[in-house]
């Protein structure tokens, strides 16, 4: 069976817990599945080895990810807590069963990628399980789900951070959104089970009548919450929605491909440093020990993330609430709704100085 997959196979003599077991080894020769990797996995002897094996026969990386710097492909990640939905906002937005749904937190142990297009767009969808808090993370299979959860943000243009709208806001959304921002990406955050919400809602005020503005009101406030909780993403695009109604699924996933397209824009030189002149201008750099900051120019290096580059006089004398107000004037020129962006500062080439 496993000759005829055509596929790199690796034999391991396990149990080979002394001497004389090691040396009996030699009969799975026999298989004629080439050399038997001898190895205890009580003891933990000849792991090393086996892991090297592994290693050598996994295919070249640029084979596994030639998609994953593509402009044209979207890569979407789903996280959030245990149970908030993601695997039935998966299922609500492909019109299929593609992820188990359960009651049950934690039923989504793999990150599951999903191909779809939308608007003439590719968008490759990647369900992920659950992300705990560190010290909540279990051993064996679920500490190994969440670090394949962190493992598909770092993949990921733009993350869709669930929010349990009939729990609110928790620690561990805030870890996550953590996460995504230490990781410069995209990000809408989903209040996913609106409509449980609501529901909770009116049971609370049964017999009266349902006025259309109270339930506006009523979102919005909301909306403060989640705001004031992720006060350190405001750029982060906020949505309510139902993956069991499919309330707001469609307008989701317009959103993502706003944000895509504010990942991926190119700012001209001269128009950013005619923004950061004019914001030196309004504010002048604070005095870092002593030392003044002098900016000459900017420019914008990369895409997804957008990265810009200052180049200043002394990158001491730079000041993280001075960097922020450099970063909210490029936000008011450009938007860059939905997505981290990165600024660096570096001294003046000496080629230029003189």
């Amino acid at each position: 069976l496993l000759r005829r997959t055509e596929k790199p196979v690796i034999l391991a003599a396990n149990k080979a817990d002394n001497a004389a077991r090691r040396l009996d080894a030699v009969e799975f020769y026999s298989l004629g599945l080439g050399e038997p990797i001898v190895i205890s996995s009580i003891q933990g002897t000849g792991t090393g080895d086996l892991l090297d094996v592994i290693v050598e026969s996994l295919p070249p990386e640029d084979e596994e990810t030639e998609d994953e710097d593509d402009e044209d492909v979207s890569r979407i990640a789903i996280v959030g807590r245990p149970n908030v939905g993601k695997s039935s906002l998966l299922n609500a937005i492909l019109g299929t069963e593609r992820a188990i749904v359960s009651e049950v937190p934690g039923t989504t142990r793999d990150a599951i990628d999903t191909e779809l297009l939308y608007k003439d767009r590719k968008l490759v969808l990647i369900d992920t399980a659950g992300i705990r808090r560190r010290g909540k993370v279990g051993p064996g299979v679920e500490k190994f789900s969440v670090l394949r959860s962190e493992r598909a943000i770092e993949r990921s243009d733009v993350a869709l951070l669930l929010i349990d709208a009939t729990e609110g806001l928790a620690a561990q959304d805030t870890h996550i959104a953590g996460e995504i921002l230490e990781k410069a990406k995209g990000v809408v955050v989903v209040v996913n089970k609106w409509d449980m919400a609501q529901e909770q809602q009116r049971a609370e005020r049964r017999g009266e009548y349902t006025d259309p503005k109270a339930e506006i009101e009523s979102a919005e406030a909301y909306r403060r919450i989640i705001a004031e909780g992720l006060k350190f993403i405001p750029f982060a695009p906020i949505v309510f929605a139902s993956a069991k109604t499919g309330y707001h699924v469609q307008s989701l996933l317009d959103t993502v491909l706003n944000v895509t397209d504010m990942r991926y824009l190119r700012v001209p030189t001269a128009r950013l440093n005619e923004v950061v002149q004019d914001a030196v201008r309004r504010h002048n750099p604070t005095v870092v020990r002593g030392k003044i900051l002098k900016i000459y120019y900017a420019t914008q290096t990369q895409v997804n993330p957008p990265t810009f580059v200052f180049f200043v006089n002394d990158t001491q004398a730079v000041h993280f609430s001075y960097e922020r107000y450099l970063e909210n004037k490029i936000r008011e020129a450009f938007s860059f709704k939905g997505t981290a962006i990165r600024l660096f500062f570096k001294p003046r080439p000496k080629n230029e100085l003189k």
